[in-house]
Protein backbone atom coordinates (compact mmCIF):
# COMPACT_ATOMS: atom_id res chain seq x y z
CA UNK A 1 0.00 0.00 0.00
CA UNK A 2 2.60 1.99 0.90
CA UNK A 3 3.96 1.97 -2.48
CA UNK A 4 1.19 2.76 -4.37
CA UNK A 5 1.01 5.66 -2.25
CA UNK A 6 4.17 7.13 -3.54
CA UNK A 7 3.42 6.02 -6.84
CA UNK A 8 0.68 8.29 -6.93
CA UNK A 9 2.39 11.09 -4.60
CA UNK A 10 5.53 10.95 -7.13
CA UNK A 11 3.94 10.15 -10.73
CA UNK A 12 5.24 13.22 -12.43
CA UNK A 13 8.61 12.78 -10.92
CA UNK A 14 8.63 8.98 -11.81
CA UNK A 15 7.62 9.70 -15.59
CA UNK A 16 10.25 12.39 -15.79
CA UNK A 17 12.88 10.18 -14.44
CA UNK A 18 12.01 6.87 -16.81
CA UNK A 19 12.17 9.75 -20.02
CA UNK A 20 15.56 10.89 -18.77
CA UNK A 21 16.59 7.22 -18.33
CA UNK A 22 15.22 5.91 -21.58
CA UNK A 23 16.79 8.84 -23.16
CA UNK A 24 20.25 8.09 -21.85
CA UNK A 25 19.90 4.73 -23.60
CA UNK A 26 18.88 5.86 -26.44
CA UNK A 27 21.84 8.01 -26.97
CA UNK A 28 23.87 5.54 -26.00
CA UNK A 29 22.47 2.46 -27.86
CA UNK A 30 21.77 4.44 -30.99
CA UNK A 31 25.51 6.15 -31.19
CA UNK A 32 26.97 2.26 -30.75
CA UNK A 33 24.60 1.51 -33.14
CA UNK A 34 26.16 4.14 -35.90
CA UNK A 35 29.43 2.96 -35.03
CA UNK A 36 28.86 -0.96 -34.84
CA UNK A 37 27.33 -1.78 -37.63
CA UNK A 38 29.61 -0.10 -40.06
CA UNK A 39 32.40 -1.06 -38.11
CA UNK A 40 31.30 -4.51 -38.63
CA UNK A 41 30.76 -4.10 -42.16
CA UNK A 42 34.39 -3.05 -42.77
CA UNK A 43 36.21 -5.77 -40.00
CA UNK A 44 33.85 -8.60 -42.30
CA UNK A 45 35.47 -6.76 -45.76
CA UNK A 46 39.23 -7.38 -43.97
CA UNK A 47 39.23 -10.32 -41.33
CA UNK A 48 42.37 -9.56 -39.90
CA UNK A 49 40.71 -6.80 -38.26
CA UNK A 50 37.55 -8.89 -37.26
CA UNK A 51 39.34 -10.67 -33.91
CA UNK A 52 41.39 -7.27 -32.91
CA UNK A 53 37.82 -4.95 -32.80
CA UNK A 54 36.04 -7.87 -31.07
CA UNK A 55 38.83 -8.28 -28.69
CA UNK A 56 38.51 -4.70 -27.84
CA UNK A 57 34.93 -4.40 -27.38
CA UNK A 58 35.00 -7.48 -25.15
CA UNK A 59 37.71 -5.73 -23.06
CA UNK A 60 35.66 -2.94 -22.78
CA UNK A 61 32.42 -5.55 -21.79
CA UNK A 62 34.24 -6.75 -18.69
CA UNK A 63 35.61 -4.00 -17.15
CA UNK A 64 32.64 -4.00 -14.38
CA UNK A 65 30.23 -1.29 -14.56
CA UNK A 66 30.93 1.46 -12.05
CA UNK A 67 34.63 0.79 -12.23
CA UNK A 68 33.86 2.28 -16.31
CA UNK A 69 31.41 5.04 -15.40
CA UNK A 70 34.34 6.06 -13.12
CA UNK A 71 37.26 5.81 -15.50
CA UNK A 72 34.84 8.65 -17.81
CA UNK A 73 34.55 10.87 -15.31
CA UNK A 74 38.75 11.99 -15.25
CA UNK A 75 39.13 11.22 -18.87
CA UNK A 76 35.43 13.33 -20.09
CA UNK A 77 36.70 16.25 -17.42
CA UNK A 78 39.48 17.46 -19.64
CA UNK A 79 36.61 18.70 -21.63
CA UNK A 80 34.60 19.74 -18.88
CA UNK A 81 32.78 16.99 -19.09
CA UNK A 82 33.34 15.03 -15.90
CA UNK A 83 30.30 15.12 -14.38
CA UNK A 84 26.73 14.66 -15.84
CA UNK A 85 25.23 12.92 -19.04
CA UNK A 86 28.67 12.43 -21.04
CA UNK A 87 30.48 9.96 -18.81
CA UNK A 88 27.05 7.76 -18.53
CA UNK A 89 26.54 7.92 -22.05
CA UNK A 90 30.41 7.44 -22.63
CA UNK A 91 30.38 4.36 -20.93
CA UNK A 92 26.87 2.87 -21.78
CA UNK A 93 28.20 3.56 -25.39
CA UNK A 94 30.96 0.88 -24.90
CA UNK A 95 29.01 -1.61 -23.27
CA UNK A 96 26.65 -1.15 -26.44
CA UNK A 97 29.55 -1.60 -29.08
CA UNK A 98 30.08 -5.52 -28.30
CA UNK A 99 26.59 -7.22 -28.79
CA UNK A 100 25.78 -4.93 -31.80
CA UNK A 101 29.67 -5.25 -33.81
CA UNK A 102 29.72 -9.29 -33.00
CA UNK A 103 25.90 -9.63 -34.74
CA UNK A 104 26.60 -7.70 -37.61
CA UNK A 105 29.63 -9.87 -38.17
CA UNK A 106 28.50 -13.00 -37.16
CA UNK A 107 25.19 -11.73 -39.89
CA UNK A 108 27.53 -10.95 -42.83
CA UNK A 109 29.57 -13.46 -42.65
CA UNK A 110 26.59 -16.16 -42.52
CA UNK A 111 25.02 -15.06 -45.91
CA UNK A 112 24.23 -17.55 -48.79
CA UNK A 113 27.23 -17.60 -50.72
CA UNK A 114 25.15 -18.26 -53.31
CA UNK A 115 23.00 -15.24 -53.00
CA UNK A 116 26.33 -13.20 -53.32
CA UNK A 117 27.10 -14.94 -56.64
CA UNK A 118 23.74 -14.41 -58.07
CA UNK A 119 23.78 -10.56 -56.68
CA UNK A 120 27.80 -10.31 -59.08
CA UNK A 121 25.64 -12.58 -61.74
CA UNK A 122 23.76 -9.96 -62.40
CA UNK A 123 26.47 -6.93 -62.60
CA UNK A 124 25.83 -5.33 -59.00
CA UNK A 125 28.64 -3.83 -57.35
CA UNK A 126 30.14 -4.19 -53.94
CA UNK A 127 28.07 -1.31 -52.86
CA UNK A 128 24.99 -1.96 -54.40
CA UNK A 129 25.28 -5.66 -53.10
CA UNK A 130 25.49 -4.32 -49.89
CA UNK A 131 23.17 -1.72 -49.55
CA UNK A 132 20.75 -3.93 -51.57
CA UNK A 133 21.23 -7.14 -50.52
CA UNK A 134 24.01 -7.96 -47.34
CA UNK A 135 22.35 -5.42 -45.16
CA UNK A 136 18.36 -6.06 -45.67
CA UNK A 137 19.46 -9.91 -44.85
CA UNK A 138 21.39 -9.12 -42.21
CA UNK A 139 18.82 -6.80 -40.12
CA UNK A 140 17.46 -9.48 -38.57
CA UNK A 141 20.45 -11.05 -36.40
CA UNK A 142 21.86 -6.64 -35.92
CA UNK A 143 18.85 -5.82 -34.54
CA UNK A 144 18.81 -8.76 -32.25
CA UNK A 145 21.97 -7.62 -30.88
CA UNK A 146 20.59 -4.09 -30.42
CA UNK A 147 17.96 -5.49 -28.54
CA UNK A 148 20.31 -7.18 -26.49
CA UNK A 149 22.34 -3.87 -26.10
CA UNK A 150 19.57 -1.96 -24.77
CA UNK A 151 17.84 -4.42 -22.42
CA UNK A 152 21.10 -4.84 -21.19
CA UNK A 153 22.14 -1.36 -20.54
CA UNK A 154 18.43 -0.06 -19.47
CA UNK A 155 19.80 -2.09 -15.84
CA UNK A 156 23.25 -0.60 -16.07
CA UNK A 157 22.26 3.22 -16.68
CA UNK A 158 20.63 3.07 -13.23
CA UNK A 159 24.77 3.60 -12.12
CA UNK A 160 24.18 6.88 -13.99
CA UNK A 161 23.11 8.39 -11.27
CA UNK A 162 26.29 8.05 -9.36
CA UNK A 163 27.90 10.55 -12.12
CA UNK A 164 24.62 12.93 -11.45
CA UNK A 165 23.15 11.68 -15.15
CA UNK A 166 19.61 11.30 -13.51
CA UNK A 167 17.76 8.90 -14.47
CA UNK A 168 15.93 5.96 -12.38
CA UNK A 169 18.80 5.56 -10.79
CA UNK A 170 18.29 8.52 -8.49
CA UNK A 171 15.27 6.57 -7.16
CA UNK A 172 17.50 3.05 -6.21
CA UNK A 173 20.57 4.85 -4.69
CA UNK A 174 18.19 7.58 -2.70
CA UNK A 175 16.43 4.57 -1.79
CA UNK A 176 19.58 2.73 -0.41
CA UNK A 177 20.89 5.86 1.29
CA UNK A 178 17.64 7.05 3.15
CA UNK A 179 16.65 3.28 3.77
CA UNK A 180 13.41 3.78 1.87
CA UNK A 181 12.05 0.27 0.35
CA UNK A 182 9.32 2.54 -1.71
CA UNK A 183 12.02 4.38 -3.49
CA UNK A 184 14.33 1.59 -3.87
CA UNK A 185 11.02 -0.78 -5.13
CA UNK A 186 9.95 1.60 -7.06
CA UNK A 187 12.94 2.37 -9.20
CA UNK A 188 13.96 -0.87 -9.82
CA UNK A 189 10.09 -2.01 -10.86
CA UNK A 190 10.29 0.97 -13.37
CA UNK A 191 13.68 -0.42 -14.96
CA UNK A 192 12.19 -3.24 -15.22
CA UNK A 193 9.39 -2.50 -16.65
CA UNK A 194 11.13 -0.10 -19.35
CA UNK A 195 13.42 -2.92 -20.29
CA UNK A 196 10.45 -5.19 -21.04
CA UNK A 197 8.70 -2.45 -23.24
CA UNK A 198 11.83 -1.22 -25.19
CA UNK A 199 12.26 -5.26 -26.06
CA UNK A 200 8.75 -5.77 -27.11
CA UNK A 201 8.95 -2.26 -29.22
CA UNK A 202 12.30 -3.68 -30.91
CA UNK A 203 11.09 -6.79 -31.65
CA UNK A 204 8.22 -5.27 -33.74
CA UNK A 205 10.47 -3.22 -35.13
CA UNK A 206 12.87 -6.22 -35.83
CA UNK A 207 9.87 -8.01 -37.62
CA UNK A 208 8.88 -5.11 -39.48
CA UNK A 209 12.27 -4.56 -41.15
CA UNK A 210 12.92 -8.09 -41.63
CA UNK A 211 12.51 -9.03 -45.59
CA UNK A 212 9.05 -10.80 -46.13
CA UNK A 213 10.89 -13.74 -47.92
CA UNK A 214 12.80 -14.76 -44.94
CA UNK A 215 10.60 -14.14 -42.11
CA UNK A 216 9.30 -16.79 -40.07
Amino acid sequence: MEILLYLQGNAARIVHLSLQHAMLVLASVGGATLVGVPLGVVVVRYKWLTQIALTVATVCLTIPSIALFGLMMPILSRFGLGIGYAPAIAAVFLYSLLPILRNTCIALQALDPAVQEAARGIGMTSWQRLRLVNLPLAVPVILSGVRTAVVMNIGVMAIAAVVGAGGLGVLILRGISQSDVRQLVVGSLMVCLLALIADWLLGRLQRLLTPTGIRT
